[in-house]
């Protein structure tokens, strides 16, 4: 006869209650001890019964031995049942705050992230497990509540570009006597709001590939990066009167070469854009021990400390409004912060005390 259980037949055998479970480890623990006593208990009042009987010159009825046995029969079943009440209780008892939390972790949803368990009691595993679990609420809350912001702020910045692109060509097109060199003009003005659209959606593409993660790594150096990407900046950084000075040492690591590339472009972007006239960026990469290490520092405007994790949200401008403007999205810093947590890397800024940020990613 066959007897394999099959994986149908398998789900249909349910695994017993966690109540159940300690009702039977209770109850066998108890009786473990207490069965083997008795036993023990009975054997030796037996003994002493057939002694007695031994001695005595008229043996007494055997009723005697049948009324002890009924009595150690009784009290077996008796001590069996309150042990099994006993641990039934007990196990109910003990496990009373994790019915409660999990009643509660079924009332939360997506809406209602704000609510918590506020398991009290002593600090044992159960009110630590608690206190984990509402913590993991909080950052789910705080995840939901960001994702929230970020699709509004998205939805923000794309109806922009097009609302202004449908403004621009229906000026030109309600103009009956728009010349050749209007239409021109509106065109061109159109392509260069298609564009802003179409860095923004490149921008927010770069960002889901970082916080997504890396699928596959090469050897990247830093240095040959990061001159590339300080070549490419040189006539902007003319343009604005900023001076950019480089020590590149070489500096490996294992990662996603266009998403590095990213990095290090925002980065300079970043230190370029919030500058003053006449400033400068230092740009420098390395090893710190056996890890590389790269640091970015401009002289800018001042910024306050409390300040630096607004720079690092998506949408975040510092001491301007959420426009969308020629300089970029306030994704930069964002996309940084994403590629540097793909990469496990330490990201670190401090603002400088004349003004400007200093950056240093360290990969491990």
């Amino acid at each position: 006869m066959n007897l394999t259980v099959t994986g149908r037949a398998r789900r249909h055998l349910r695994r017993p209650s966690l109540r159940a479970q300690l009702t039977t480890l209770y109850a066998g623990l108890v009786l473990a001890v207490v069965v083997p006593m008795m036993l023990v208990a009975g054997f030796l009042f037996g003994r002493d019964q057939v002694r007695l009987r031994a001695g005595d010159a008229a043996p007494p009825p055997d009723t005697s031995a049948q009324q002890v046995d009924a009595v150690l029969t009784v009290t077996g079943i008796i001590v069996v049942v309150l042990t099994v009440l006993a641990a039934w209780w007990l196990a109910g008892r003990f496990l009373r705050p994790l019915r409660a939390m999990t009643v509660t972790a079924r009332e939360i949803s997506a809406t209602n992230l704000n609510r918590r368990l506020g398991l009290r009691g002593p600090d044992d595993e159960l009110t630590r497990l608690g206190r984990t679990l509402d913590d993991l609420f909080e950052r789910l809350d705080s995840s939901f509540a960001a994702q929230r912001h970020f699709v509004a702020n998205a939805s923000h910045e794309l109806r922009t570009p097009l609302a202004g692109q449908r403004a621009v060509l229906q000026v030109a097109l309600a103009d009956s006597e728009a010349g050749e060199a209007s239409l021109r003009a509106a065109c061109e003005e159109a392509l260069a709001l298609g564009a802003r659209q179409e860095r923004l959606i490149g921008a927010l593409l770069t960002l889901a590939e970082g916080e997504k993660g890396i699928e596959h790594r090469e050897l990247v150096d830093l240095a040959e990066v990061t001159e590339q990407v300080v070549s490419s900046r040189r006539s902007e950084a003319a343009g604005r009167t900023v001076t950019v000075r480089t020590s590149l040492d070489p500096a490996p690591v294992s990662g996603d070469p266009d998403l590095i590339a990213s990095m290090i472009g925002n980065l300079v972007d970043n230190a370029l854009h919030h500058n003053v006239p006449d400033g400068h960026v230092i740009i420098a990469t390395g090893l710190t021990g056996d890890r590389a290490r790269l640091t970015i520092g401009n002289t800018g405007p001042p910024i306050r400390p409390q300040d630096l994790r607004r720079l690092f949200q998506p949408f975040q401008r510092l001491g301007a409004p959420r426009t969308h403007t020629a300089d970029g999205h306030g994704l930069g810093l964002a996309i940084v912060r994403a590629v540097a947590e793909a990469h496990g890397a330490r990201l670190t800024a401090l603002p400088r005390a004349k003004g400007g940020l200093d950056v240093t990613i360290v990969f491990d």
